[in-house]
C-alpha cells in the first residue's frame, strides 16, 4: 500500500510527486498565485497534514486523498499541486446522476472521489494541468480501480471547465442556485 499513496508519476513535461515540508515556500507561492492570498500557518498547518496523510491513508487502506506536487521534468521546478480530494455534494441534483439513480431522486450529499489542481498564474494556459490531472486519473483508474472522478468549480472558471473537457469529463451544471460552490462539475467514468 505505501507506493500506492507516495507514488511519483511522470509524464512527457511533468513530475508529480509527494510533496515534502521542504516544498512549503514553493507550494504556498503557487497556490496563493493560482487561488489568491493564504495564511502563512494556516498552510504551513495544511502542507503538515497533507504530509502525515500520506501514511496515515496508507495505514488504513484508505484511497491516496492529498495533494501532490506538480513539478517541471526539465528544471525539477515546483509549479502547482495535483490531488485526490473527497468531493461532498448533491451529486444526485445532476443530470448525469439523475439518469443513473434507482430510486427517486433526493437532494441528499453524498462523497464522490474528486480531483483537484491549482498551478502558478505564470504557468497556466500551458497544458499543465490537463497533463497533471490526466495522469492522476489514469493511475487511479489503473492502480486503484476506480470507477469514477469528478472535479468541481466555478462557472466563470472557464480554465478550470476546458481541462474538464480535455479530460473527457461529462460537464454538468448545478440547477440550483445553491450551495453557491457547487456550480459546475465534471464526471468520469471508467470505461475499460
Amino acid at each position: 500500500m505505501y507506493e500506492l499513496h507516495h507514488f511519483t508519476l511522470e509524464t512527457d513535461r511533468l513530475i508529480i510527486r509527494p510533496l515534502t515540508l521542504e516544498d512549503f515556500d514553493s507550494i504556498h507561492a503557487a497556490l496563493n498565485s493560482a487561488f489568491g492570498d493564504y495564511p502563512v500557518e494556516k498552510r504551513r498547518h495544511w502542507l503538515q497534514w497533507t504530509v502525515m496523510n500520506y501514511d496515515a491513508l496508507a495505514g488504513l487502506g484508505q484511497p491516496p486523498y492529498g495533494e501532490r506536487a506538480v513539478a517541471l521534468k526539465a528544471t525539477g521546478e515546483l509549479i502547482g499541486a495535483v490531488g485526490v480530494v473527497p468531493a461532498y455534494g448533491p451529486f444526485e441534483r445532476l443530470p448525469w446522476f439523475q439518469a443513473r439513480l434507482k430510486t427517486p431522486t433526493a437532494s441528499h450529499f453524498t462523497p464522490e472521489v474528486g480531483l483537484f489542481w491549482g498551478l502558478r498564474a505564470d504557468q497556466q494556459g500551458k497544458g499543465y494541468a490537463t497533463e497533471a490531472a490526466h495522469a492522476v486519473v489514469d493511475f487511479l483508474f489503473t492502480r486503484w480501480g476506480l470507477g469514477r472522478v469528478v472535479a468541481t468549480t466555478e462557472y466563470d472558471n472557464a480554465a478550470s471547465i476546458r481541462v474538464m473537457e480535455k479530460l473527457g469529463m461529462s460537464i454538468q451544471r448545478n440547477p440550483d442556485p445553491t450551495p453557491e460552490w457547487f456550480q459546475v462539475v465534471g464526471i468520469l467514468e471508467h470505461r475499460p
